[in-house]
């Protein structure tokens, strides 16, 4: 119990961006890496560059205002703080990337509660002009003795704060049982019909070049009339099973578009 008041005597925040409807962040698996290495440097220079001015202005350590990001302060108290690290955990669940947290790679899910050690490389065992061609970007302050892995990316259990997370949660089973009734999982469910994806993001962009050729003899989506772009949102729903969301997001188009286009099916 003294562990539990430990961390919900802390501030705790959470920052989340707009929802990812009409636009497609991460096209290829080398996106991935790139994103999740990038987010190693935007942490570290943030808080060694606010915090100073901070200090300085007030002569306290605080977070940022709202700049672009929507953040809300998490209360302490009736179990706010593990649904908010449940409804972070569920992203990838909810993107359709993977059916649970702990298989998608670049995220936090299988740091909780594994048994397993990650291997890797040390940075300290690269160069710094390895490490900068690895990861795009300088990485001189990061900690050598950090894990590299082979897939390219910084594991995250190496900036995050896995120990006190599993102290939060306390077991396995609880961590699950928030995951499991968080709002992202029961937006699944109740969604979960014959149009619901079935196949990643990445999958159904790789194959459009090749749909377009094949049913239109172009090569994009942005050059077909409107009457093939309403016969190719059809191929792409009977095809991959995807919604709305996800065929806005793979075609480039806000989601009243790619609904118009639905409906003229």
């Amino acid at each position: 119990m003294e562990q539990y008041k430990r961390i919900t005597a802390k501030r705790i925040y959470l920052l989340t961006t707009e929802h990812l409807e009409d636009g497609l962040w991460f096209r290829q698996e080398e996106d991935f890496k790139v994103a999740m290495n990038y987010v190693i440097g935007f942490i570290t220079q943030f808080k060694r560059r606010y915090s100073i001015y901070y200090r300085r202005k007030y002569g306290i350590k605080e977070l940022l205002r709202r700049n672009e990001v929507d953040i809300q302060l998490i209360p302490g108290d009736d179990e706010a703080i593990e649904r908010a690290i449940a409804y972070v955990q569920m992203n990838c669940v909810a993107a359709n990337i993977c059916m649970h947290p702990s298989q998608y790679p670049w995220g936090t899910g299988n740091t909780f509660f594994s048994p397993s050690r990650s291997n890797g490389k040390c940075l300290k065992d690269f160069s710094s002009r390895a490490l900068e061609r690895l990861m795009h970007s300088e990485c001189d302050k990061l900690p050598k003795d950090w894990l590299f892995s082979v897939d390219g990316y910084i594991y995250p259990n190496e900036y995050v704060d896995v120990r006190s997370v599993e102290r939060l949660f306390r077991t396995p089973k609880r961590f699950n049982f928030f995951l499991n009734r968080s709002s992202k999982a029961r937006k699944r469910i109740e969604t979960a019909d014959d149009r619901f994806p079935a196949f990643r993001d990445q999958s159904i962009l790789q194959s459009m070049p090749d749909l377009c050729r094949s049913l239109f003899e172009k090569e994009s989506f942005s050059q077909l009339m409107p009457d093939e772009q309403v016969e190719f949102v059809r191929q792409i729903r009977f095809r991959f099973s995807a919604d709305a969301n996800q065929i806005a997001r793979v075609c480039g188009l806000t989601y009243t578009e790619a609904a118009r286009l639905l409906e003229s099916v």
